[in-house]
Parts: structure tokens; sequence; C-alpha cells
């Protein structure tokens, strides 16, 4: 049985040349293997420890967005990054060995591994025309953006670091205080946490950055903390204190922690809290940075959060009112401080799990490169019906922003070790919104102070309560001149919202398309990504390749008159409420899209309320400018003709443009005002993680440890993820402390044939009345039997050209799953094959390399992986040959057995192949 050599020539390994690969197109089966894994991807490691290994072709900057493998349209998994910022590895189980085609590596929604000079499929169009940035929005009432009458003073502190469970070095306790100078009473605490970022640099060097914790002899931490010193002056001139803390200890270490980091990052900003509630009991044990501030109030306390810090702040936030497992917690005190709100800049989400009924702005920068997919969006959406509805939920979509240079420590010209500009471009095609130079991308300096004007409207608005600063976040179309030249576009849900209509629900839609966010059909998904140029921040990918009870109605239509009505299942009230608030989006750089409002209440009378014009944001195939505005018709045409506000049965929107599309995320009865938050006493759900030994024999059952604790009752939506294929079916539960809501079970069937560690997932997110910590745990069975042992013998090893050479990989006992041995051509003594001497295909499908010029066959990098299939002891290695006119002498070849680093294996023979000049 001859089982095809997989190449696998190793980007960046001494003397190998990365082979050019066909895409695969099929599963990795020994019948296809030949020409499966694309460039730069390869198997590696031995026995249990096998891996998928991806080498970028150059450094990928440490992030905050995560890097993952996927296939297809599923998640393989999330690889660990190499030191060298370039390799990054996954372990293979069964399931994913048997699933390995149509790689991709994806960083939010990004293409990593796309081959140099090209694009992503649906990116490989023509440059858009050069966009045009929005009209600027009115003034608002009040400027957050000016300076306060205070004075400042700043200093730092550095603590003993603490431990963290599930991370092995200790984390930093470093922080810089700004606070007003001259203050008097106890003045509100503004806490800042960083995100992923690289931990350390080597002074003098422009790209020596490593993400090591602690940082090797001769590099310097990176002090990513001191990089908001702009936004913590303005607000201490304000008559905020404020602190910024350092998580380098985090960022070094979270690469294998199944949140990405964000217990461990709530752990880190509660025990800063903490101190600080200690600090403001007893100020004289205070360091001396805190003595010189004002005694900080512990009960008006912002939280503001950059990336994977506006993550950590969320968890904070919702480990405050809703407390976290202790065995998975750092910090287990008291709760000594309430949160009155979050900013969360540029924010990862991973688990898509708001904490509802705590306030929060989130900052989308419309050119991130970095948190590309802007699934931050998901604090504003994730938040409908999973708690009271009266904490405000405002999305800030900041046209021509990037990821980094909302801190300075990010910034190049600023920044004291290297940094970096994270939108992504190349040389030939400029990207027409983000590019530098264009009308609508932002200088660091435009973006910066934009970020701190916000910020401080956050804090005017949730801490000081000045509902005057409400319009610059809430939707209703005002700006802070703090921040001009940025365009600054708001919606948001929550505060005195009332009653919506809502997609998620239950709604029949006619006359349009009830679609789903996520969805591998395009006749389901509200977006077709192959089709679409750019992508929906409010359609951010998950954890499945399709997800239930997340929604939008998309219209589509090629003349007006046509009405799109949304009907829900039971007629709702918006009596009390000033307007109907729509949130709204057309494609990008489109204009003039007119929609008329009408409702109808449960009597059949039908009122136009108005009608909106929606424009959509500045955007390119790189950008997710596929955002909702929001748009506002007043409900006194409903009063006027006399409709029952209190049962209305249906919203019908009409299009009077000649054509177009446009997606209706929610609409609801709006009052202005900023209602008063009292968080709800809630279930949480948090998922763990068993790993277990798969045994001899027999069949055991194992369940997901999953926690249920908190108060009251909640839904949540469970997905259990198929370790075959990793599709998620899926079930509504209802969840109560104490209880086993969540019984996953899963069997383990032992035996003594080595395999891969098989690992049982489930996913969990909030719907209705609940919070959920730990999304995504399960059982991982590991794998207890030895790797067979393999031994190469000749088979056919002399023979004449034109023929094949042979040799013979064997298992000394089968396996469950292929077994990979990597076999590298060595040189030989004497006249060596060449280059012309083999078959010319075979010669390109296992190098990439032409028989031009000739040369030795060693000097091709041959390094080739032999598949030998599950359930088979053996797999030939072939090497055609071909036959010429030529006169040569007898020619030789040496191969040897290598390790996954193509280095020979010590103890195992050199084999040599001769061929003999044809007669």
């Amino acid at each position: 049985m001859t089982a095809v050599a997989v190449l696998a020539a190793l980007a960046g390994s001494p003397g190998l040349a990365q082979a050019q690969q066909p895409r695969q197109t099929e599963p990795l089966t020994a019948a296809t293997a030949g020409d499966e894994l694309p460039q730069g991807w390869r198997i590696g490691g031995e026995g249990a420890a096998r891996e998928l290994v991806w080498r970028a072709p150059r450094a990928v900057p440490a992030g905050d967005a995560r890097v993952e493998f996927h296939t297809g349209d599923r998640l393989l998994g999330v690889p660990e990054p190499g030191k060298d910022g370039r390799t990054f590895r996954l372990p293979l189980d069964e399931a994913r060995s048997a699933h390995l085609k149509d790689l991709r590596v994806l960083a939010a929604g990004r293409r990593l591994d796309a081959p140099a000079g090209t694009t992503d499929q649906r990116r490989e169009r023509d440059s858009l025309a050069a966009a045009q940035p929005p009209a600027p929005l009115p003034a608002g009432a009040v400027d957050p953006g000016k300076p306060g009458s205070y004075r400042t003073v700043s200093g730092e502190y550095a603590l003993d670091p603490i431990r963290l469970p599930g991370y092995a070095q200790p984390i930093e306790m470093r922080a810089e205080v700004v606070a007003p100078r001259g203050a008097t009473g106890k003045r509100p605490l503004a806490l800042f946490l960083h995100g992923r970022h690289a931990t350390c640099y080597k002074p003098g060097a422009e790209d020596d950055v490593t993400i090591d914790w602690p940082c090797p002899v001769g590099m310097k931490e990176i002090p990513s903390h001191k990089g908001y010193l702009r936004d913590q002056k303005l607000l201490a001139s304000q008559g905020y204190v404020t602190v910024s803390i350092s998580a380098n200890g985090v960022n070094g270490q979270d690469a294998g922690a199944e949140d990405a980091g964000a217990q461990a990052r709530s752990s880190l900003v509660r025990q800063h809290l903490a101190r600080w509630a200690d600090w403001t009991a007893r100020p004289s044990t205070a360091p001396a940075a805190v003595r010189e501030a004002p005694r900080a109030d512990l009960s008006r306390v912002l939280l503001v959060g950059h990336s994977r810090g506006g993550e950590g702040v969320n968890r904070a936030a919702m480990d405050s009112l809703y407390p976290p497992p202790a065995a998975q917690d750092g910090y287990r005190g008291p709760v000594r401080w309430k949160v009155r709100g979050t900013v969360l800049i540029g924010p990862t989400i991973f688990g898509q799990n708001p904490v509802a009924d705590v306030p929060s702005v989130t900052i989308l920068p419309g050119c991130d490169g970095d948190v590309s997919d802007l699934q931050g969006e998901v604090y504003v959406d994730g938040t409908r019906g999973t708690g009271k509805g009266s904490a405000l939920h405002s999305a800030v979509y900041m046209v021509g922003a990037n990821h980094n240079y909302f801190n300075s420590e990010w910034t190049p010209g600023k920044s004291q070790a290297p940094s970096w500009d994270d939108f992504w471009e190349d040389e030939e095609h400029k990207d027409p919104v983000c590019s530098v130079g264009t009308a609508t991308r932002l200088t660091a300096d435009q973006q910066h102070r934009a970020g701190a004007t916000y910020i401080a409207a956050a804090a005017r608005l949730f801490v000081a309560g000045d509902d005057r600063v409400r319009p610059l976040l809430d939707g209703s179309g005002r700006r802070a001149p703090s921040a001009d030249p940025a365009r600054v576009l708001t919606h948001a849900v929550g505060a005195r919202r009332g009653a919506g209509f809502l997609p998620d629900g239950k709604v029949t839609v006619s006359g349009a398309r009830l679609c789903s966010a996520i969805d591998p059909d395009p006749a389901v998904a509200c977006l077709d990504a192959e089709t679409t140029a750019g992508s929906s921040p409010h359609f951010a990918w998950w954890e499945t390749d399709r997800e239930a009870g997340r929604r939008a109605v998309a219209l589509k239509w090629s003349a007006p008159g046509t009405a799109a009505r949304v009907r829900p299942a039971t007629p709702l009230s918006l009596a009390g409420s000033k307007d109907l608030a729509l949130r709204v989006f057309v494609p990008p750089n489109t204009t003039g899209t007119k929609l008329d409002v009408s409702v109808t209440d449960a009597s059949g009378r039908r009122a136009t309320l108005g009608r909106v014009t929606v424009d959509g944001l500045p955007g390119s195939d790189r950008t997710a400018s596929y955002w909702a505005r929001e748009v506002r018709v007043p409900l006194s045409a409903a009063t006027r003709a006399g409709l029952d506000l209190r049962h209305v049965k249906s919203l019908d929107l009409t299009p009077r443009s000649q054509s177009g599309r446009a997606w209706l995320m929610d609409a609801w009865g709006w009052a202005p005002g900023t209602a008063a938050v009292k968080p709800a006493a809630l279930p949480r759900v948090d998922v763990g993680r068993t790993v277990v030994k798969e045994g001899d024999s027999g069949t055991r059952t194992y369940r997901v440890p999953v926690k249920i604790s908190g108060h009251g009752k909640g839904q949540v939506r469970v997905y259990v993820l198929d370790p075959d294929t990793g599709r998620g079916t899926h079930q509504l539960v209802t969840v109560r402390p104490g209880s086993d809501a969540i019984d996953v079970p899963v069997e383990v069937t032992g035996d003594t044939r080595f395999d891969y560690d098989a690992q049982h997932d489930i996913v969990v997110k909030a719907v209705r009345n609940a919070v959920v910590g730990s999304h995504r745990g399960g059982v991982t069975a590991q794998n207890d039997d030895p790797e067979p042992v393999v031994t190469m013998t000749p088979v056919a090893d002399r023979v004449t050209e034109g023929q094949t050479l042979t040799w013979r990989l064997s298992l000394n006992e089968a396996a469950d799953v292929e077994i990979y041995q990597p076999v590298r051509v060595l040189a030989a003594e004497g006249a060596e094959l060449s280059t012309k001497d083999v078959d010319p295909q075979w010669l390109l499908d296992y190098t990439g390399e032409s028989p031009d010029p000739e040369r030795p066959l060693s000097e091709a990098n041959v390094w080739v992986w032999v598949a030998i299939p599950a359930g088979s002891t053996g797999a030939d290695l072939t090497v055609p040959t071909v036959r010429d006119q030529l006169a040569e002498p007898t020619e030789s070849i040496r191969v040897a057995p290598t390790d996954t680093e193509a280095e020979p294996l010590p103890g195992r023979p050199v084999l040599t192949g001769t061929v003999l000049d044809a007669p």
C-alpha cells in the first residue's frame, strides 16, 4: 500500500525552502494528503504532542485580537504563539486532524495567511474611490473635552506582585496616578486598564520586542499603562482621581488561557480597587503618589479598558456584582466599591457576555486593524433582554481611528518602545478610508484627543450624573467640539427606551427577510462574506458557525413603495415614549436612503410617523462599516391619528428611494433622560473543564463542570460542539443557582491504541435575565497509549533509471489516527541523483521547485512527511526516477527519518538508494 508523502517544508528551517502547494479542497486523508497543506503549514510534534503549525511570512505583532486557526467556516482552535512572533502551534486531537481542509488563520475576522501579494478572496476588488467624512453634527449643550479648573499632580506606585490562578509567574502591581491638586473631599475614581501588547523591548533596537514575562535580561518593560496620561490629566483637571494599572504579567501569560485572560484581568483590577479601599480607610498606609491625591470615593468608580483591557474591566464589573467561582478568581475579599460605568475602547468580547446592568460606552475605531471586526458592538447589542434594561449602553463609532493610537505608548513618535500603526495595508493597494493622508483618517493627536473627550463624556454622565452630556452618547446626533475634526457617531440601547421591536425575539416579518447574524448559508445570513465588501460589527463571529436567536431584518428593493412589516408575537406598549428610535444601517458610502416609518395598533389603525434618511459610513473592503445609525420619528402623529400606543402590533418600513438595501437592528420607544440604574439579582453561569485519562477499556461517562450561582432564574443558550465537525447543537435552558440545569454528559471509551486527545466542548451565552462568566469549557480525554515506533526499510533501493525507488515505513502496531513521519533527502557521496533525474511533477509537488538549474537533489531541500493511515501498519515513500538518453555513472540518494525540525533522528539508519544507468 502506498500513502502519499505529505510535503511540509518549514519556512525558516535551516536549509529548507518553502514549498508552493495547492489550496486545500478536501479533508486531509491518506488519499489526498500529498497536496493538502497550504504554504506555511505543517504537521509537527510527536505522539500526544502532535500539532498543526503555521509559520507567518513575517512577525505577527502581539495584539488584542485572538489568532485563530479555522477550517472553512468552523473554528479549529486557538494556537499557542511562539516567541519568534511567527510560529503558531495548535495541538491536534483526532477531530482536528480529520478536518484540515480550507485552512485559514484569522484574527478578529481578518485573514493573516493570504499568500504574499494577494488579499483574502472577498477583498480581491478594485480600490474604491476616496471616501469623504460625514458632515459635522450640531454641537451639544456641554463639551466634556474641555479641561476643568484643577491643576494636576502625578506619581506612581509599585506594590508586591500577586499570584493569579493559572498563571505561573507573579503579576506586577504597578500603576500611574494622576489626581486633581487641591481638591477637597472625596473624589470619584477612574481606573484604566491597557490591552494586550508586547511586554518587553531592547532599547536602541528598532524591532526587538517580545511578549515574554518576566522580561529577559537586557530588555525593559514596555510601560503600556503610561499611555493614557492625556486622558488621566483631562479627568483629573475635572476633579477625578485616576489610576492606570500595568498588566504586562497577564499579557505575557494569557496565550493559553481559555478565556484569553479576562478573569485574570478582572482579578488584577479588583486587587487594585481593594488597595484603594484600604488606603481610603487608612490614608497613612498609602504610597506617596496616593497620599498626594485627594481621598478616593470608592462608591463612584469608572472603569476604562482598552482592547482586552475592555473585556477585563467588563468582567471586573460583572465579578463585583456577581462573584465568580473562588477557584478561578485571584481576588476573594469583600467588594468595597461600586462601578458606576465602563468605557471600552476597541474592546474584545470573546465570551460575548456584557454586563447589562452596568452602563457602558464602547468606542469603535473605524480603522481598527487589530480588533478589526469591531466585536465590541456586542457590549451594546448583547445587553438586550439580559438585565433590567435601565442602563445606557452606547456605541461610539469614530471614523478614521485605528486601534493603537488611543495609547501613546503604542503610537510611533510618542512611545518609548517600538510601536506601529495597526491598520493593515500594502503599498500597491491603499485604502480609501484608512490609509494615512486620506480625508477620513485621523492623526494620532486627533484620535487621542477625541478618545479623551468621550471618556470624559462617560464619566460626566455615569459618575457625575449630568444628563446634558447624554445626547453626545445616545444617538441624539450631537457632537463634542473638543473632539473635532473627528467625525463621531453614536447609537444606544437601554436608558429610557421602552418596549422594542427586536428581531431576536418572536417576530413575523413580511416584505423583507428575517436574517441570521451568523450562518454559513448566504441565503440565511444577513451579510454574505464572499460578496460583501467589508463587514458588520453587529454580526461579529462567535464560537459557532451558526447562531440561534441573533438576527436582523434585511430589506432589499428595486422600486419604492413595498413595505417591510415587523410584527411581534404580542403587541407592544409605546405609551410614555416621545419618539420611536430605530437602528438602521445601509451599505457603506451610500447616501440618501429614505424610509417611511409607520405603526399599526391592535385595532388596525395605522399612522405614518415620518420619513428618515440614512447614510452609509465611509467604508472599504477592509473596514467593518455596516454599522447602524440611530434615527428617530416622533410618536405625535400616532397620537393625533388616535392610535392606542399601549397596544402597537406592527412596524412598517416603506422604502422611498428608487432601489437599495437596508438592515433594521431594532426599534424602541424612546424618551429623553437618564434612568436610575439598579442591578438585578441574576444567576451566573461559569463553565469549567475536566481533564481525564481515556483508560484501556470500557466506557465511562463524565460531565462538563458547570457552576450556577447568584440569585433568581434566567435563560441561557447552551451550544454543544461536535468534536468531529465543530458544529454546535443548541438548547435554551432555564438556570437557577445551585441547580444542574446544564448537564452535558460525555462518554469516553478506553482502548490500547494510540490516538490524539479528544476534546468535548460547550459554550454558553446569556439570553434573558442572566450573566455568563467563563463561557467555554468541557471534557478533555487524554490519550494514555504510547505512539507506535516507526522503522524504515528498503523495498526497492536499487533500480534502473525510469523505475521507482521505494522504502517502507512500518509501525510496530496500528494506531487510531494517521501517523506522520518526516523524511529528508541528505547529501550523498559520489555521484548524487539530480533534480533532472526525478519526475519533474514529483519535484514540484514536494519542493515547489523546478528541475532547472540542474543540481543535486539534496540541494532542492526535499523534506516529505509520509502519512501512515489510521488502522494501518505501513506506507511507502516513493521517488519516481526518469529515463534519459545520457550516459551517466551510477547515482545515489540518501534518505533519513527526521524529527519535526528536519534533523535526522539519532540512532536511526540513513538509507541509500542506487539508480543505475539504463542500458
